[in-house]
């Protein structure tokens, strides 16, 4: 018969939160109390549980993860995907914490004294400011980010991410060379501080083509059910319609080719549009994206967890992946 934290309790003589504490919270336990317990897990041969583990390393086998936006995205489902890979073969549990709003975001900084039970917190695509950083640092766990506002100036322990501003540069660049002046840029009204990534793409694409004389016009949409018929409803509301579209990712894309198609507009022929992320479903519409892969950035972010935890020196703590351009056929040379 299995035994159970109620066993492990009686035979120590402490309370159950005494055990659960020695468990979660070690640093509130006395070396002779996480002693007598760790003799009870082991005589009940509770050992094999995680709790006793994490009671051997002093450890609670639980990493916090900070998500910026909702999580069923291809891109925040992709990057959880990458990091349980890797977590969970090593005994590892991981607590995500979303951010969807400045309020979220508050709560969990001001909750966090009491959620000092993890090894390590991870940080994904959003910004955050020096006093959250000190709050972090406070739990004394490496701080790992993924697509974050300058890790190394903002004290992050690793960090890596997608090359944005070339990724953007090459989506840019491609619609210029194909002729196109006239574009507009589709993007969510996202919180900069809250979607760090996606702010840093926009801003690299309006430099680039404003370096060439080229100024898009820009929509902004927002995240709701019916954001991408608004945005549709915008661009056919415009002066004039332009001759190429690019959009923040291909989460716009993708419905807004079919928007546009319901309308009688045709892709490429009568406007080009090029995503970001090459997620599902961009190869079988044939969508021209930017690719990145955020199953490999979040399987490298959690290797360099791990070794933050065991304490090993990191050869590189900072990494950048580049970005792709896949060409396919929703663009076309402008027709004049």
């Amino acid at each position: 018969m299995k035994s159970s934290i109620q066993d492990v309790a009686q035979l120590a003589h402490v309370s159950i939160s005494t055990v659960s504490r020695s468990f979660t919270r070690p640093d509130l336990v006395s070396k002779a109390t996480r002693d007598k317990v760790m003799k009870a897990a082991d005589e009940l041969n509770f050992s094999i549980s995680r709790s006793a583990a994490a009671l051997k390393t002093g450890r609670a086998l639980r990493i916090a993860v900070l998500v910026s936006g909702r999580i069923n995205l291809w891109f925040s489902s992709s990057i959880i995907e990458g990091l349980n890979e890797i977590f969970h073969n090593e005994g590892y549990d991981i607590s995500i914490y979303q951010m969807s709003s400045i309020e979220e975001r508050r709560e969990f900084f001001d909750m966090l004294p009491v959620r000092r039970n993890v090894d390590a917190v991870i940080v994904i695509s959003f910004d955050i400011d020096a006093n959250e950083i000190d709050q972090l640092k406070s739990v004394n766990v490496p701080i790992i980010g993924i697509n974050s506002s300058l890790p190394e100036e903002r004290g992050f322990s690793a960090a890596v991410r997608i090359d944005d501003k070339q990724g953007s540069e090459l989506a840019a660049r491609h619609l210029m060379t194909l002729g196109h002046r006239d574009i507009v840029y589709i993007r969510t009204d996202r919180e900069v501080t809250l979607h760090f990534s996606v702010q840093g793409r926009f801003e690299s694409f309006m430099a680039c083509c404003e370096e060439n004389g080229v100024t898009p016009r820009v929509l902004v949409t927002d995240e709701s059910k019916n954001n991408i018929s608004k945005v549709a409803t915008q661009l056919l509301s415009l002066d004039h319609m332009p001759t190429a579209i690019a959009c923040q990712e291909d989460g716009i894309a993708v419905p807004l080719l079919f928007q546009l198609e319901r309308n009688g507009i045709t892709v490429p022929n009568d406007i080009s549009i090029i995503g970001y992320d090459d997620s599902v479903y961009a190869r079988d519409l044939g969508l021209t994206t930017v690719r990145q892969k955020p199953v490999e950035m979040a399987q490298e972010a959690a290797r360099m967890t791990l070794d933050l935890i065991e304490e090993r020196q990191l050869e590189q703590p900072f990494k950048t992946f580049p970005a792709q351009l896949i060409v396919r056929s929703t663009t076309a040379r402008h027709r004049q």
